[in-house]
Formats: C-alpha cells, structure tokens, sequence
C-alpha cells in the first residue's frame, strides 16, 4: 500500500483552466490531466528559476518529491504540445500558500469556517478544514 499523497502549497491559482490546440473542437481531443502542484512546480522551476530545493521548501515537500512533480508535469506539457491533445489544469491535494504563514488562518479560505486546522495537521485525509468541539464551562 502506497502512503497517501500530503497536501501541497501553491502559490497561485491558473488564470486557465485548459489548453489546446487551434482550431480543432475540444470535444474531438484526447484529455491529460495537469494537477495544480505540478503546475505550480513548473512555475517555481522553469518560470522562476529555482533551485529544486528551494521550490520544494516553498511547495512543503521534499526536494526528491519536487523532483517527481515537476518531471511528470514536464511530460505531460510536451505530450500535449508534441501529439496535439487538451491539457486540462485541475486538481490534487493542494492549499494556498498566503494561507500557512507563521500564525493560524483566521477563517478556511473555501467556506469561511472559524475553526481550522492547518493542512499538515490532517495529512492524508482528504479534509480542507477540522471542525473542533470547545467545551462549555
């Protein structure tokens, strides 16, 4: 059993949702899939320009995962341009970056709930926030 994917910061959310070639309708195209942490690897990398190491730091990953990510990403951009098919950018366990600073969110940012907790508290579970019980005195 492989280890579940942790959660992923990017730094910010594609203008685009898809890509593809001219002229030819969408519906006709064979579909890839581009995550939004392998998009925000290539932007760190390739757009950016930095050091696998430091780009993994900004993505909360190792430099051996960042390596991963950015790689299957590479590949699955030169597939799309090289045999004409549509990259659609969506998905993966990912959180914002301006949202895991050094102090707590005051609220999650997809719903406005006031009781959060920070994505590496709940890795693995596939939850955006944790609701938690106060007790009444």
């Amino acid at each position: 059993m492989s280890r579940p994917v942790c959660c992923r910061r990017i730094g910010l959310k594609p203008g685009c949702k898809a890509f593809k070639p001219l002229g030819i309708p969408a519906a006709g195209l064979e579909r890839i899939a581009l995550g939004l942490d392998e998009l925000e690897a290539l932007r760190l990398a390739d757009l950016e320009g930095l050091y696998h190491g430091d780009a993994a730091e900004r993505m909360g990953v190792s430099r051996a995962t960042f390596g991963r990510i950015v790689e299957a990403a590479r590949r699955k951009v030169a597939e799309a341009l090289v045999a004409g098919r549509l990259l659609v950018i969506e998905g993966g366990e990912v959180t914002m970056s301006d949202t895991l600073g050094e102090s707590k969110p005051s609220a999650c940012p997809a719903c406005a709930q006031v009781s959060v907790r920070r994505c590496h508290e709940h890795r693995g579970r596939g939850q955006r926030h944790q609701r938690t019980r106060r007790s009444e005195t």
